[in-house]
């Protein structure tokens, strides 16, 4: 992510932190808003569909797992430079963000029971994230109809739930994409 931010600054771009309850504010201020608010989703742009996937996981110490495992369901141990995770569960509509030690439990078993070495594992932390769901992930353009005869051109890019990572890059370029011809066509941005 410092790799892409250094980037997009290089090129330009702008990096603001806000928070936002209404995107009509930021009116005037931008030629679009591009709107990646996961679960916020609900709230800021009224989007009822969306939905929390409770997902839990545990970093333990163990050096010597190079590999990566996948089992059933969502059972998988991933390997990185400083611990190994493992996983995990998917619990639709769930928001509770607190480590629950029955299932750090189970995870471990789980996983235990794939690579028994496992076991004998140091945890280093249990956590808990919450992804984004949607029945299909919103990626689209949408102009927002403001008083009088003004409009603030967004592009939703939210939704993804578990697939974030594995659909950033097409999400992210043809959000990009479409930021591009909005602001071309409002004359924004000369290409």
């Amino acid at each position: 992510m410092r790799y892409l931010r250094r980037e997009f600054e290089k090129r330009g771009g702008c990096i603001q932190r806000l928070t936002v309850e209404d995107l009509s504010v930021l009116h005037g201020q931008f030629g679009a808003v591009v709107n990646c608010s996961g679960l916020g989703a609900r709230r800021l742009v009224g989007d009822d569909s969306m939905a929390p996937v409770r997902g839990q996981l545990l970093r333990v110490r163990a050096p010597w797992l190079k590999e990566f495992y996948m089992g059933e369901n969502t059972t998988y141990v991933y390997p990185n430079s400083e611990s190994v995770v493992l996983g995990g569960t998917r619990e639709s509509g769930e928001w509770d963000v607190t480590p629950s030690k029955a299932v750090s439990d189970s995870i471990m078993a789980r996983c235990s029971k794939m690579i028994p070495a496992i076991q004998d594992a140091e945890i280093i932390s249990a956590s808990v994230g919450l992804r984004p769901w949607r029945p299909t992930v919103r990626l689209e353009t949408e102009i927002l109809q403001l008083e009088g005869d003004k409009t603030l051109p967004v592009i939703h890019n939210y939704g993804h739930a578990g697939n974030g990572i594995s659909l950033s890059w097409g999400c992210g370029v043809h959000a990009a994409t479409l930021a591009q011809e909005v602001l071309l066509s409002s004359g924004s941005v000369v290409h």
